[in-house]
């Protein structure tokens, strides 16, 4: 599913070479089998039955938390499935103060949809992954009320 999503919607924002790169490095079977290890917990997201995207978060601290994946399949984008997937993560987290993430400077799509979330730019930030590669993100933030 990864890749289906990322060919499709980073090649424009990376270039195809990154999009390889990152789908080697990040979504191998043993690099998510890590990811899952270092204390990621990944959801599939079903529409009808079909896989549509998938979730990975985890907890950094009492109340803490990161939003390390959020893809939903390119054709399913704006029928309100996001919105949908961030209600049942409000439900499921419950002590949730804090929520962060990283997304490209260049997805706009995304970040406008963050926006719509709550999210607000906390800063900016570029991430060296090897090989001359870097995401040149927006690091996210998103407080719960009364945090």
């Amino acid at each position: 599913m990864a890749e289906v999503i990322w060919r499709d919607h980073y090649p424009e924002i990376i270039g195809m070479e990154q999009v390889n790169y990152m789908l080697a490095r990040f979504y191998s079977t043993e690099a998510m089998l890590q990811q899952m290890a270092e204390g990621q917990r990944f959801y599939r997201v079903m529409v009808d039955g079909e896989p549509q995207g998938f979730v990975a978060i985890e907890q950094r601290g009492e109340g803490d938390y990161f939003l390390n994946k959020l893809y939903i399949d390119t054709r399913q984008q704006r029928s309100g499935i996001g919105q949908a997937i961030w209600q049942e993560l409000m439900i499921m987290i419950t002590d949730l103060r804090t929520m962060r993430l990283q997304v490209n400077r260049q997805n706009y799509k995304a970040i406008n949809f963050y926006f719509k979330l709550g999210f607000v730019i906390e800063r900016v930030a570029d991430f060296d992954i090897g090989d001359g590669y870097f995401m040149n993100d927006f690091v996210m933030i998103y407080q719960s009320a009364g945090h």
